[in-house]
């Protein structure tokens, strides 16, 4: 699989060895255009490569009415362009989305955090003056309420994200900035890896991480998820658990 810049300066791909070839045969890359192995750093010419390098020994093509015809040079701007490019989503979209998500996420919290918010207070008024916290006190159906409409709100809000990433690789946030999910080569991801393996698997690492004794919650969870963000700044823009789950995202 290969990645291959275009003549507009951007990636496409990943891409088969045969899709390439059809590339350049089609004029849409060259032996110049820039490429590199997928999981590899190093940027180089497709002619580098031995799968497009035609053999030094081929008889050149003559035509019957005349000489051999030079064939046309592929424009600059004609290379690598292929049909219906998945083009990688922008870091700051990407984070747009993100905060999208997060706001409504509070945005559910806030119906249940208000009808909790008054005997929540009564506890920690109650602690800071050393105080023993009389649960007696509290309004106990106003309590159950305001858990249960916190609970209901976040669940539906789950529901609809799970259902629209297995779907169709998109979050609320996602489908409003117009990025989406795919698979790394451009397939679609479904429930699994668009959930599961990104979202659960990285949430439940970090969690491990927060149980190891005195650095955990302050020190080793905290940097772990910013080591998942801050891996964006790649090349290939995949995050931590993108590559877990073997995606990226992309321009819908």
């Amino acid at each position: 699989m290969f990645i291959i810049i275009g003549g507009d300066g951007k990636e496409y791909g990943p891409a088969t060895s045969e899709q390439v070839r059809n590339w350049l045969k089609a004029g849409r890359a060259n032996l110049d255009t820039r490429a590199k192995a997928l999981g590899s750093d190093e940027w180089r010419r497709l002619g580098d490569y031995a799968e497009f390098n035609p053999p030094s020994d081929t008889p050149p093509v003559i035509d019957q009415d005349g000489p051999a015809a030079a064939p046309d040079a592929a424009p600059a701007s004609a290379a690598a362009t292929p049909a219906d490019p998945l083009i990688g989503a922008e870091r700051g979209t990407r984070l747009v989305a993100r905060l999208i998500d997060w706001g409504l996420e509070t945005l559910c919290a806030v119906p249940g955090a208000v009808l909790l918010g008054g005997e929540l207070i009564k506890l920690i008024v109650a602690a800071s003056q050393g105080k023993e916290p009389e649960f007696d006190q509290l309004d106990l159906p106003k309590v159950i309420l305001g858990a249960s409409v916190l609970v209901v709100g976040w669940l539906a809000l789950l529901a609809v994200q799970v259902w629209m990433l297995a779907s169709r690789g998109q979050s609320i946030g996602k489908r409003i900035v117009g990025i989406r999910i795919v698979m790394a080569d451009g397939s679609k991801a479904g429930l699994v890896q668009a959930w599961l393996m990104r979202e659960v698997l990285i949430t439940v690492i970090g969690m491990v991480a927060g149980f190891i004794p005195f650095v955990g919650p302050v020190l080793v969870r905290p940097v772990f998820h910013l080591v998942d963000w801050c891996l964006i700044f790649r090349d290939d823009q995949r995050c931590l658990h993108d590559s877990l789950a073997g995606t990226r995202v992309v321009k819908a």
